[in-house]
């Protein structure tokens, strides 16, 4: 995951740099940093020195228009070439964030769904599943046979998981399976539910047929 930089990391970013086109303009005459602070040791400490013009090479090196656009030229410029590249990077930070935003949200699913009237019988996960069960195409029979598919399963826990590390509502093996429907499967009953409903169908077409299957044969 991409860390939590967007505007206020972004924005001090520029301000760095900002700070650089400062230092820019107090090296107009000479271009020449170190000469400025020996002319005047009490502007600044030797690090501190040091930190500018190493982050003034740093926005040079990583600016592609920078040297071209600044050959020759005065402060004014100079200031707004390094201007320019602040604002690029604080743009970039921003729109970092938002794609790895975008990414979370892909990656994970609501903790809960509406439920409707024909599921008023049931509630919490049971509920939930009988929401998602409908929601993919099955009817009320359907249900009660995977409520007492995962009744026998886990007792419809999400976080249950057996000796053998069998995990969650639908007791997945290994139960990173369920991550395939989002990075929340340890502990979302939705995200669980999902994938559930995806394997059911997937290996027996509806959860009545899984349901024979376990009592025929003790798993499914």
């Amino acid at each position: 995951m991409i860390p939590k930089l967007t505007r206020y990391g972004a924005r001090i970013a520029a301000l760095v740099v900002l700070a650089i086109g400062a230092l820019i303009a107090v090296n107009a005459v000479t271009d020449d940093p170190a000469k400025v602070d020996a002319d005047h040791p009490g502007q600044a400490a030797a690090e501190q020195q040091a930190e500018a013009e190493e982050a003034y090479e740093e926005a040079r090196g990583h600016h592609a228009d920078y040297i071209a656009a600044t050959a020759g030229a005065d402060v004014t410029v100079k200031a707004a070439a390094v201007l320019e590249y602040a604002e690029d990077k604080a743009n970039g930070l921003d729109d970092a964030q938002e794609d790895a935003d975008e990414a979370a949200a892909a990656n994970t699913n609501p903790t809960s769904v509406d439920v409707p009237s024909d599921c008023g019988e049931y509630s919490g996960n049971k509920a939930t599943g009988c929401a998602l069960t409908l929601e993919a195409g099955y009817g009320l029979d359907q249900f009660a046979c995977l409520e007492r598919l995962w009744d026998k399963e886990s007792h419809w826990n999400e976080l249950a998981e057996n000796s053998i590390g069998a995990y969650g509502i639908p007791q997945s093996y290994p139960g990173s399976k369920m991550a395939a429907f989002g990075d929340d499967w340890e502990t979302n009953p939705v995200t669980q539910i999902l994938w559930g409903l995806d394997y059911i169908e997937r290996r027996y077409d509806a959860p009545c047929d899984a349901w024979n299957q376990s009592e025929a044969e003790g798993f499914y």
